[in-house]
């Protein structure tokens, strides 16, 4: 199917900045194997205002002097780090933008926000998004995994916040978000063992929370999909309470990048080596070694076993290259004897369940996301 034109001038704006980033990588590539040095000449200015020697040794010892007195002051972030912090907020404020041209504000529900200890890890933040107060009895849950391909997002976005205030309101269960942390700060596996951690605190506390322990699911988008699939892993492994549910949008499940469908992007006009460039940077950016990708916790499709897992339903994107990553995982828990089913939603892409308020195919997207999560009434 033509992608829907809703996309055509975002894809055209895309296309151009993903050109302009492997231009730019290019570039460095090229200045870093220059085997000269770049030395710029002196200014007449700059060396009428040189001191004089014995100016700048009387300067140095000056400067020592001061710097044994002075208290030290913080340390500053390094360039990496700096560049992070500035991807991170133009995230925020692209997603900020997204929820009020595209999106859809949540409506007002009951929260409470929780800090839950992480054996051997850092503490994790869960905000709890609660359904209608008119719920006397103990509501269903699900622990839920936001997506930014490891390294970006957050509970507090915009649109991550929109989405779980609706879904708690409209599929009448209690919306239970990780704020995981993110690479390359945190990587592999800290994000699964906080929500595996985050897992055992809900069903511990599930009865002081109003919830109800016996149905429980899990639920993830993109790179949370990843970590959504390894805890339900991992809570299988370790012979945790049974999960009610699984239920993973457009997820990445094969981190070795095997299952990618690039046929989507080469439809969107995306040449080969920069949709692969950009994949295997995510996979880079979240794993401490390029092995541990064919680890089950890391790679939830490449696990030994797929059968005890709970019923999942998986949704994909037909312009998006995680959409192999989707149906190889159906047909993995199938296999297995997993109750499982895979939509692919026609004409779309891979973010599409954010733009609520001008594509039809993004209401019906979350209207299929409510009527899954209601599978944890019965």
């Amino acid at each position: 199917m033509r992608l829907d034109p809703f996309f055509d001038e975002r894809l055209r704006v895309h296309r151009k900045y993903l050109l302009d980033k492997a231009t730019g990588s290019m570039r460095a590539r090229l200045a870093a194997l220059w085997p000269f040095p770049r030395v710029a000449a002196p200014t007449a200015a700059a060396e009428a205002s040189a001191p004089s020697t014995a100016e700048a040794t009387g300067s140095t010892v000056e400067a020592r002097a001061q710097q044994r007195t002075k208290k030290p002051e913080k340390p500053t972030l390094g360039p990496r780090a700096q560049a992070r912090a500035r991807k991170r907020r133009a995230a925020l404020a692209w997603d900020r933008t997204e929820l009020r041209t595209v999106g859809v504000a949540g409506p007002e529900v009951r929260i409470a926000e929780h800090r839950v200890d992480v054996p051997g890890r850092p503490s994790v933040r869960v905000r709890i998004y609660f359904p209608s107060e008119a719920a006397d009895a103990p509501v269903p849950a699900v622990l839920a995994f936001f997506g930014g391909a490891f390294r970006i997002g957050g509970i507090d976005y915009p649109t991550t916040d929109a989405g779980f205030r609706r879904r708690a309101v409209d599929a009448e269960v209690a919306i239970a978000a990780v704020d995981y942390a993110l690479a390359p700060d945190h990587q592999y596996p800290v994000p699964v063992e906080q929500g595996y951690a985050a897992l055992q605190w809900l069903f511990a506390q599930a009865e002081e929370l109003g919830i109800d322990p016996g149905r429980i699911g899990v639920l993830g988008t993109s790179a949370g999909g990843n970590i959504a699939a390894a805890v339900t892993l991992m809570n299988r492994d370790r012979g945790g309470p049974d999960l009610r549910l699984q239920l993973l949008e457009v997820p990445v499940v094969d981190l070795t990048g095997a299952h990618l469908d690039l046929s989507a992007t080469r439809a969107l006009g995306i040449p080969r080596f920069i949709a692969v460039r950009e994949l295997r940077s995510v996979a880079r950016t979240y794993l401490p070694s390029k092995r541990r990708a064919r680890e089950s916790y890391a790679s939830p499709l490449r696990a030994a076993s797929h059968e005890g897992l709970p019923p999942a339903v998986i949704l994909t994107a037909e312009y998006d290259p995680l959409r192999g990553d989707g149906d190889a995982y159906g047909a993995a828990l199938r296999t297995a004897g997993v109750d499982a089913s895979v939509v692919r939603y026609q004409g779309v892409t891979h973010d599409t369940p954010i733009f609520l308020a001008v594509l039809p195919a993004a209401r019906r997207w979350h209207d299929d996301v409510v009527a899954a999560l209601r599978r944890l009434h019965a």
